[in-house]
């Protein structure tokens, strides 16, 4: 069937609009404070937006939908190359001090030395940057904003695997994949901060639309490679228990996740790093912050006045049975209904998890809910009635960085925990109901 003219024009607005909106990343560009870098900003500024209409493109396979999409992926990066140049604590004290560190002492050969407190495959990276004559605060955040890409297209792609009740789904897929570009907590993680959740969050999100598409071996590697880069990736994973309850995943598929993680850490350990210092590195994190109950995280303990006396130990044993009861209820619960699972009460189900672990988990940071940002967002593409939970979660989680980042609070985080404990009420009926509702 023939497109209308009007359809066409507006094809052909869109993808105008998108190559203005590159050229003025271009442009800004240009006047990056570093100039010998600028070029490298620029290519991969270019190289990063013809990926993502490719990715898109593959995601929908529809060329009306890539071009119409073209001003948001512009505005994307757009948004990202203004970001590029601020520098946060973050950096100064931690990544600029690593990335120089590798620097000076042999690129790979400085993995096996005890710096940072990254798990090794972001010091694989750290290795591989110290080689390039680039600014290292746009390295690091051009790393991350690749993910930004990623991460989009795995939304895309859970997107197709669940049900879709209103609209396409390839159109649904398209509107996800842009919305999570220019979701303001994935913008401002990568491009501003200079963190690197994306990374996990891709991994993820990609490794829960394999297990719904029939894809159970790269769904199981996904998720032990973003565990090698994250600790935070344990919220999500008991998910792989309910693929596993619903047949979706088998047993011997699980046993990927171990042998993936040892192959992840191999190369380090061949360079000579002591693999007590590898398998100690997520210890090392949860112990390091253990003093408080939450680091500007809309956690539950920020409903604790501030000054108020309490007892820090008992409190954190308190959070984490908690968590960890959720989880076993949540299984538990789910059980006896394995066998009728659809894919959207398993997307249900990892929303739960997403936004209750660490809402009950004591020590978070703001960052923490970044699975639960991008959850949200993707699981109100399937549905216009999950739209309140993904802006409530997006608002309480935006809170914790503008926290961090302009060193005030935007609201009380105590507002910011009962939002995402509103989110977490209703996802847990949404997960009932689509239970029984498969049943």
């Amino acid at each position: 069937m023939s497109r209308s003219p009007s359809a066409r024009t507006l094809s052909l607005a869109c993808a105008a609009g998108g190559a203005v909106l590159l050229l003025l990343s271009l442009i800004r560009c240009a006047g990056l404070s570093h100039a010998p870098s600028r070029g490298f900003a620029a290519c991969a500024l270019v190289l990063l937006f013809c990926l993502a209409a490719g990715l898109l493109y593959g995601a929908s396979r529809s060329l009306d939908l890539v071009l119409r999409a073209l001003p948001f992926l512009g505005l994307a990066l757009l948004l990202r190359a203004a970001c590029l140049d601020h520098v946060t604590d973050d950096y100064v004290t931690f990544l600029s001090d690593w990335a120089a560190f590798f620097r000076e002492n042999g690129g790979w050969a400085a993995v096996a030395l005890p710096k940072g407190n990254y798990n090794a495959p972001y010091l694989y990276f750290l290795a591989a940057i110290s080689y390039l004559p680039v600014y290292d605060l746009y390295a690091i955040k051009l790393f991350s904003v690749l993910f930004d890409v990623l991460l989009a297209w795995g939304g895309a792609r859970l997107i197709t695997a669940l049900p879709v009740r209103e609209g396409g789904a390839a159109a649904r897929a398209a509107a996800g994949f842009c919305l999570l570009l220019l979701l303001p907590t994935v913008v401002l993680n990568g491009s501003y901060w200079g963190q690197c959740d994306a990374i996990y969050g891709a991994l993820c999100l990609h490794g829960l639309a394999s297990g719904l598409s029939g894809r159970p071996r790269s769904s199981v590697v996904l998720a032990a490679l973003a565990f090698s880069c994250k600790l935070q990736t344990v919220f999500l994973l008991p998910v792989w228990a309910v693929l596993w309850m619903s047949q979706r995943v088998r047993f011997r598929d699980l046993l990927l996740f171990p042998a993936t993680y040892v192959l992840s850490i191999l190369p380090a350990l061949a360079l000579g790093k002591p693999l007590g210092d590898v398998l100690g590195v997520y210890f090392g994190q949860a112990a390091e912050y253990s003093a408080y109950l939450t680091l500007n995280a809309p956690s539950l303990y920020a409903l604790i006045p501030y000054g108020m006396e309490v007892d820090t130990a008992l409190w954190s044993k308190v959070g984490i049975l908690a968590a960890f009861l959720l989880v076993l209820g949540v299984l538990g619960w789910l059980l006896p209904r394995r066998r009728r699972l659809g894919n959207e009460a398993v997307m249900a189900a990892a929303v739960v998890f997403a936004v209750g672990v660490p809402l009950l988990l004591p020590h978070m940071h703001e960052r923490y809910f970044f699975l639960a940002d991008t959850l949200t967002l993707c699981w109100a593409c399937t549905r216009r009635r999950y739209l309140p939970l993904a802006v409530l979660t997006q608002i309480a989680s935006l809170g914790g960085y503008h926290a961090y980042l302009v060193l005030r609070y935007a609201f009380p985080m105590g507002l910011g925990a009962l939002m995402l404990l509103a989110v977490l009420i209703a996802s847990l009926a949404a997960l009932a109901w689509t239970a029984e509702e498969n049943g």
